[in-house]
């Protein structure tokens, strides 16, 4: 049984799709992800299982990636090297379906650095992080209390950046693989920016840098990473699907303002 779909209705149907992420045709026929699991735990389980190589092994198509980065991320020496080194990293795939290596925006100088999940269409069209409603929202947030990416002091600024540098296809998460081969570069990033506190917002950027999952668990409670305080909050486009919760972002920034002046 065939539906005629007029080419109002088809437009209509075309932009749902698009405010929903999804911008990108993946494959010709759908993909049973299940029948995938199945086949990685038969074969891990299989006797004659080749054991994984150890990091740093040179791979039968080249060297170990993650190693690469760390490898190239340690000989960066600013900013501007770290940016330069990660635009030109070759292995890793996403670079291959996105328009941008999105590096970061804001004040170097900032004491405060945000590390968000990864660029969306509008970051990956226009080359900085945070730029669509999301990032509008972020902004509106942090101005709240005192903190712009556009000012030139470090004590009112921001700096912001993403656990990866290109747009997944889809906007899908990261994969484990993508954020371990790219974990080096932003290890480095937040060395060289030196910020006083860190900002780990949504669940993938606490994947990144606390090992851990479950950001409406996580959200509001300090912790360390990358050797600094570190504030996990929700992140902004949570925030738009979930008014409700900007209460509790509210109470997080109030606590991250807190800190800032306890260290001043």
């Amino acid at each position: 049984m065939s539906i005629a779909i007029d080419w109002h209705l088809a437009r209509a149907l075309l932009e749902w799709q698009v405010e929903l992420g999804v911008t990108d045709a993946l494959g010709l026929e759908p993909v049973n992800r299940f029948d995938r699991v199945e086949a990685r735990a038969h074969a891990v389980s299989a006797p004659m299982a080749a054991p994984a190589a150890a990091p740093g092994a040179m791979l039968p198509d080249g060297p170990d990636p993650v190693a690469e980065a760390r490898r190239i991320a340690g000989a960066a020496r600013t900013l501007s090297d770290l940016a330069e080194a990660l635009a030109g990293f070759p292995h890793c795939d996403l670079r291959r379906g996105a328009q941008t290596c999105v590096f970061a925006d804001g004040n170097p100088q900032a004491r405060v650095m945000i590390v968000g999940e990864g660029p969306g269409a509008d970051e990956d069209r226009i080359g900085r992080p945070f730029v669509g409603k999301a990032g509008q929202l972020l902004d509106l947030m942090f101005r709240a209390i005192g903190l712009s990416r556009t000012s030139p002091d470090p004590a009112a600024s921001l700096y912001i950046t993403n656990t990866v540098p290109w747009r997944p296809p889809g906007n899908r998460e990261p994969s484990a693989e993508e954020l371990a081969m790219l974990h080096p570069f932003l290890m480095r990033h937040i060395e060289l920016a030196d910020p006083d506190l860190l900002v780990v917002i949504g669940n993938v950027a606490c994947d990144a840098l606390l090992g851990r999952r479950g950001i409406t668990r996580l959200r509001g409670t300090w912790t360390e990473a990358a050797g600094r305080p570190a504030l996990p909050m929700l992140h902004p486009a949570y925030l738009l699907r979930t008014p409700a919760a900007k209460r509790e972002a509210w109470a997080d920034l109030l606590s991250l303002q807190a800190r800032l002046k306890e260290l001043q």
